[in-house]
């Protein structure tokens, strides 16, 4: 799918809002994504990414049914023009068999470009509130890369990733929710999977603590050849990265895992 995809050769900058939120209170989330935006559209970033399902809060109980049915994309939609910046946000969304754990993607004139239901559940606070995607992420070509879009516990499978590549991602944008004890996910297997797909991958975490959840921060940009260009600690904090389609050309092939492999013997 190609969306507003004007040619270049410069790299496109983004952005990775990393932040504790407010659990429940949209309208304080989405003035807070304001000001992100407009931090990030400052900083010269074209895309902003929000951790997993940013917009309302991730661990909220019984709240999840309401918030889900207020127009929630339609608002980010508003924010992304605003500020004229691209907005990848983590958001509850309705399908025909429930509610999802989303991100969409909108272009900088709120236009929504992409939509992922997160498709691997984790644990039972994730099945209590959502059903499963069906569907893997659509890669799309915008502000000149190809990207595609994973949900938290999805990146941990390396096959998502690969699949990702192997259709032609430069990017992967990940929103997510990782809490401890699992920080040697952010630090070690992120960055694994950049690499071993070379593939750039933007990690948007929260911080702080959501009802019986502590957060652990460590949102990251990884380039394809491993090179961690932003990390974050555990703080609120908008990192910024330089993203360039011609470094997955050069990574891979220097490093030609996707073309050495031999599907005939596993798949």
């Amino acid at each position: 799918m190609t969306v507003d995809q004007p040619s270049r050769t410069a790299p496109t900058r983004i952005a990775v809002w990393q932040t504790p939120g407010a659990p429940g209170d949209v309208e304080e989330n989405l003035a807070e994504l304001s000001r992100a935006a407009q931090r990030a559209s400052e900083g010269g970033a074209e895309l902003l990414l929000t951790p997993e399902m940013f917009v309302t809060g991730y661990n909220i109980g019984s709240l999840l049914p309401e918030l889900t049915d207020l127009p929630l994309t339609e608002r980010v939609g508003d924010v992304a023009r605003r500020h004229h910046i691209a907005i990848a946000a983590g958001l509850p969304l309705r399908s025909e068999a429930g509610i999802t754990n989303s991100v969409v993607i909108l272009d900088r004139d709120g236009r929504t470009v992409s939509r992922y239901d997160k498709t691997h559940l984790f644990g039972d606070l994730d099945r209590a509130m959502f059903v499963p995607g069906d569907r893997p992420s659509e890669v799309i070509d915008f502000l000149g890369l190809t990207i595609g879009a994973l949900i938290c516990y999805d990146v941990e499978f390396p096959e998502t990733v690969r699949d990702l590549a192997l259709r032609g991602a430069d990017l992967i944008l990940v929103p997510t929710a990782q809490m401890a004890p699992y920080a040697f996910i952010a630090e070690r297997t992120i960055p694994s999977r950049a690499w071993e797909s070379q593939v750039y991958v933007a990690y948007a975490n929260h911080v702080g603590s959501e009802s019986d959840l502590t957060y652990v921060g460590r949102s990251s940009v990884t380039a394809p050849d491993g090179e961690i260009l932003a990390m974050g600690g555990d703080a609120s904090e908008l990192l910024f990265a330089d993203v360039d389609s011609r470094r997955v050309a050069a990574s891979r092939r220097d490093n030609p895992y996707l073309s050495d492999r031999r599907p005939e013997l596993y798949d």
